[in-house]
C-alpha cells in the first residue's frame, strides 16, 4: 500500500511491509472492515499527496512511504541516504531545514516547515514538512511526521499575489505593491538614495467624457509606457488609481531628481483621438526625497503637495517638495 513505510535499515529485507503508518485490526474478527478502512486511509493520503516519513536517531535511518518516495520522484523501495535526499531541497530550504531540525532534535516537541525541493527528475516542488520528535528517558530516539506536496497551493497563491500587486489595466505595480516598496525604502533597505515622484495626467477626464471609458483606459495604459520610457531604470512604477501615478526611483541629488522629473513632464505629453476630438494630454509632477526614517506618509504628503503646486502653476510641469534642500547633495 502506498502509506505502508518502507525501512532501509536492512536492505536484505527491502520491499517487506511494517506496521508502521497502518490501522492494525482490533481482532481476526474485524480483519475485514480493518483492512477496508486500511485501504481507505491510504488512499485519502494519496489523494492529498501525503505521506509518512520516519528517522530514527543518532543513526539517521530513514523510512519512507511511496508517497513520500512519489513527491520526491524516486522509484519507491529505492535505498535511501539522508544526506542524498538533504541535497535534493534547494540551497535556502535546506539551510532552513537543518537549523529548525537541529534546534527541534536539541530542545524541542516538534516543527512545521514548508521547503522547496528539486525531485529525482528535475522537478521544482513545494513541500510542507511536520514532524515530531519521540524521547526516551529525556533522549531523541527518532522523528517522524508527514510530508505534503503543496505545489499547487503555493502556485495559487503566488497567483493572487502577483494579481494583488499588478495594476490589472496597466501591468504596474498596484498601490498594495507601491505601499510596500515605499516601506522598504523608509526602512533604508536600498543601497543607494532614492526619491518619490507623483505624476497626475491633466485633461484626462475630458478623455473620458468626450471618447469614452475606452479611449480613457488606452490613454491609462499609453501613459503607463510612457513613465516607463522616461524612467527606465525606476524601481517602481505603479498607478495609484484613476489617473494617479507613483515612480520610486534612485537618485544622486535634487539635480538628479529634477532631470528625472521633467523627462516624465516631457514624455507623457501628447494628443488622443482625432480631429475634431483630437484632445491634449499633457503631466503634472510632484517629487521629494525619500529620508530613511521619515514616516511614509509624510514623504508621500511632501510629494504631493509639489505635484499640487505644479497644478496652480498651470500644469504641466515638475516641482520639487519645498522639504527638499535645493543644495543638498544626498549621494
Amino acid at each position: 500500500m502506498s502509506n505502508t513505510l518502507r525501512s532501509h535499515r536492512d536492505l536484505s529485507n527491502e520491499g517487506r511491509e511494517t506496521n508502521a503508518g497502518k490501522i492494525l485490526p482490533a481482532s481476526t474478527s474485524s480483519s475485514v472492515q480493518f483492512d477496508r478502512l486500511q485501504a481507505l486511509f491510504d488512499r485519502s493520503f494519496k489523494a492529498a499527496r501525503v505521506g509518512i516519513w520516519e528517522c530514527t536517531l543518532p543513526d539517521q535511518v530513514i523510512t519512507w512511504t511511496d508517497t513520500v518516495y512519489d513527491i520526491f520522484e524516486l522509484e519507491p523501495g529505492s535505498s535511501l541516504l539522508r544526506q542524498d535526499t538533504v541535497d535534493m531541497y534547494t540551497p535556502e530550504s535546506r539551510q532552513k531545514l537543518t537549523e529548525i531540525r537541529s534546534a527541534t532534535i536539541d530542545k524541542g516537541d516538534g516543527f512545521t516547515l514548508d521547503a522547496q525541493i528539486i525531485t529525482g527528475k528535475g522537478n521544482l516542488r513545494w513541500i510542507r514538512i511536520t514532524a515530531i520528535v519521540e524521547r526516551e528517558n529525556g533522549s531523541p530516539v527518532r522523528i517522524f511526521g508527514m510530508k505534503q506536496d503543496i505545489t499547487a497551493e503555493k502556485n495559487t497563491f503566488e497567483h493572487i499575489r502577483q494579481l494583488a500587486e499588478t495594476d490589472a489595466l496597466t501591468g504596474l505595480a498596484s498601490r498594495m505593491r507601491f505601499e510596500v516598496v515605499l516601506g522598504e525604502a523608509i526602512a533604508g533597505r536600498s543601497l543607494r538614495p532614492q526619491a518619490l515622484l507623483l505624476a497626475d495626467l491633466d485633461g484626462f477626464k475630458a478623455v473620458n467624457d468626450t471618447l469614452g471609458h475606452q479611449a480613457g483606459d488606452e490613454c491609462l495604459r499609453n501613459a503607463g509606457r510612457r513613465i516607463f520610457e522616461a524612467a527606465p531604470g525606476a524601481s517602481l512604477i505603479a498607478r495609484l488609481g484613476g489617473d494617479e501615478f507613483a515612480i520610486i526611483h534612485d537618485c544622486d541629488g535634487v539635480a538628479g531628481l529634477e532631470k528625472i522629473g521633467q523627462r516624465i513632464v516631457a514624455n507623457l505629453e501628447c494628443r488622443v483621438g482625432t480631429y475634431p476630438n483630437k484632445l491634449k494630454i499633457s503631466g503634472s509632477v510632484g517629487a521629494a526625497l525619500i529620508v530613511p526614517g521619515v514616516p511614509a506618509k509624510d514623504v508621500f504628503a511632501q510629494a504631493d503637495r509639489a505635484l499640487y503646486a505644479v497644478k496652480a502653476k498651470g500644469k504641466n510641469g515638475f516641482e520639487m517638495s519645498q522639504d527638499c534642500d535645493p543644495v543638498a547633495d544626498v549621494a
